[in-house]
C-alpha cells in the first residue's frame, strides 16, 4: 500500500513538478493550494506525511504545520520554502516541523527525507520492509526513536525528528566526543551555517530535557562537539 502525501503548495509549476515526482515514486497525492482548506484536507485524506510551503494564501505554512500536530502530532511534516533565514528554520521547526527543506532542492534529497521520517515515525518505507522499533536505555531514561519518545525521572517528552535522531547520536556514542561534522552530515546532509545554528537549538532542548538527571551530563566541547556523559 502506498503512503498518502498531503503537499500544500501554492506556487503551480512547483506543484506540478513535485506531484509528478512523488506520484511516480508510488505515493498517493493530494494537492491543496492555500493554506484555509489544508486543516479539512488533513482530516478527510488521513495523510501518512505532509510537506508544507510557508508562503501560503489565507493561512501560511506554520500555523496549518502547528493545526496539523493538534490534530495528530504523529504526522511527519516537511516545509519546502524559500524562507532561509535561520530565524525563518528555527519557527519552521518550532511551529511543528520535522525537517525544512529550502528551494530550490531536487526530488532525489526531498524523497530521501521523506522514507528516513516515515522510517522515524514508524511506517513502512516504500519497499514494504517494516521498521523495527528501537530503544535506548542510558541511566534512568529511555529513549525510543520509533516513537521518538524520551521518558526520564521528571516524565515523558515528545520529541522532533531531528531531536530524536541527535538524542540517538549521542547515546550511540556516549562517553564519547560526537563530532559537529558528523551530527550534521548524518542527520542535515550538510554542515551549513542554518544547520549548524538549527542543531544548537536542539542541542539546548535535548540539554534541558535532561539537566536534572543524575549521572547523565550533556557536555559541549568548543569547537569540536558535544559529549553525553552517562552510564
Amino acid at each position: 500500500m502506498s503512503h498518502k502525501v498531503l503537499y500544500v503548495e501554492d506556487e503551480p509549476a512547483l506543484a506540478q513538478i513535485v506531484g509528478d515526482g512523488l506520484q511516480s515514486s508510488g505515493y498517493e497525492l493530494l494537492l491543496v493550494k492555500d493554506g484555509g482548506r489544508a486543516e479539512q484536507a488533513f482530516k478527510d485524506f488521513e495523510p501518512d506525511i505532509c510537506i508544507l510551503d510557508i508562503m501560503l494564501p489565507v493561512l501560511d505554512g506554520y500555523e496549518v504545520a502547528a493545526r496539523f500536530k493538534l490534530l495528530n502530532p504523529d504526522i511527519p511534516l516537511i516545509f519546502l520554502s524559500a524562507k532561509t533565514l535561520t530565524a525563518d528554520v528555527v519557527k519552521g521547526f518550532k511551529s511543528g516541523g520535522d525537517d525544512y527543506l529550502k528551494k530550490p532542492f531536487s526530488m532525489d534529497e526531498l524523497l530521501a527525507r521523506m522514507e528516513a521520517l516515515l522510517g522515524r515515525y514508524g511506517r513502512k518505507t516504500n519497499t514494504g520492509h517494516p521498521i523495527k522499533q528501537q530503544q535506548y536505555i542510558f541511566g534512568k531514561c529511555t529513549l525510543d526513536t520509533v516513537t521518538q519518545k524520551l521518558v526520564t525521572t521528571a516524565g515523558e517528552y515528545s520529541l522532533s525528528y531531528k531531536e530524536a535522531a541527535l538524542l540517538e547520536l549521542l547515546v550511540q556514542q556516549k562517553n564519547n566526543i560526537l563530532e559537529r561534522q558528523v551530527a550534521l552530515q548524518t542527520i542535515w546532509g550538510e554542515d551549513s551555517y542554518y544547520n549548524t545554528r538549527s542543531m544548537d537549538v536542539f542541542m539546548s532542548h535535548i540539554r534541558k530535557m535532561l539537566k536534572d538527571e543524575a549521572g547523565i551530563q550533556l557536555m559541549n566541547i568548543r569547537s569540536i562537539g558535544f559529549k553525553l556523559i552517562c552510564s
